[in-house]
This record gives structure tokens, sequence and C-alpha cells, in this order.
């Protein structure tokens, strides 16, 4: 599923236009940042919670060389859904 196909059930269910069901989704995956950004944890009732996941410095190799490469330190963002996000499936 893409955004596009999200705006257009978020259109279709609340008879918004798509401009404005776009916005809508916007708005809401703009909130959804700035809530994992300011509190590092972000929970959803009957969706799941996002976490800020830390990823340690490591080795890698480089496909086309071979090479060995350092990968930095990252922070990611993780998932974990819940118990009735998972029964639906």
């Amino acid at each position: 599923m893409t955004k596009a196909d999200i705006v257009e059930a978020v259109a279709a269910a609340t008879g918004l236009s798509k401009r404005g069901a776009a916005a809508a989704v916007d708005a809401t995956v703009n909130g959804i940042i700035k809530g994992i950004k300011k509190e590092r944890r972000l929970a959803l009732s009957g969706f799941g919670t996002f976490t800020v996941r830390k990823r340690k410095a490591r080795t890698g190799r480089n496909p086309r060389t071979g090479e060995e490469i350092e990968i930095p330190a990252s922070k990611t963002v993780g998932f974990k859904p819940a118990p009735a996000l998972k029964d639906a499936l």
C-alpha cells in the first residue's frame, strides 16, 4: 500500500476531497514524526508502538570491492505491533 492508496482510503471513508485527505495524512505522519523525536516513543492504542533504537558501530564489507569498512553508529525507528494488530493478521 502506498501513500496515495492511504489518501484514497481516507477520502472515501470521510467524504473529504483528495486534497483534504492528503493534508490529513500528511498532518498525521508529521505528528508521528514530531512525537517520536520529542518523546523517543509513540504509542497508538490498538496499532502499536514506535520507539527510537540505537544501532552500534560495526564493521561491514563493500560488496563491490570486498574491502572492510566501518559503519558508524546510528539511530533508527523500531515498531512493535499491538496484540490487536497481530490478531487482525
